[in-house]
């Protein structure tokens, strides 16, 4: 199972990756392995901001619908607008073209609270 050492990560599975004052967001390719062919992911076009632990959208995948949480707070910059006809690409690269969303980090404390690689392979048992 691939789990880059150059992110961080969280308990509910989501990767950070971390470039100056903005991170990229996105899920493992362990999490998309335990939902299934993801069919949909729905980020509102709306929303300015993520709030640290509250859900800023939902993931669908053919075993279930799971909600995206907020590793941090910051503003929202970006929204991978190639999931919305291609959700498929979260199965195929998670890691990569699969990302979800990229904001400007509002207190790099926020990431004291994630967990690095090894940590994240102990939590999935690896």
């Amino acid at each position: 199972m691939n789990i880059p050492g150059n992110l961080k990560y969280t308990n509910d599975h989501e990767w950070v990756k971390v470039e100056g004052n903005v991170a990229t967001v996105g899920i493992t390719e362990y999490a998309q392995g335990e939902l299934g062919d993801v069919v949909f992911v729905d980020i509102d076009e709306g929303l300015a901001e993520i709030s640290k632990g509250k859900s800023f959208g939902t993931i669908e995948a053919v075993k279930t619908v799971s909600d995206l949480y907020g590793p941090f707070s910051g503003k929202l910059i970006e929204i991978n607008s190639k999931l919305s006809d291609s959700p498929e690409l979260i199965n195929e690269d998670p890691f990569g073209e699969g990302w979800m969303i990229k904001a400007e980090l509002s207190n790099t404390t926020d990431l004291d609270d994630l967990i690095d690689a090894e940590a994240y392979k102990a939590l999935i048992g690896q």
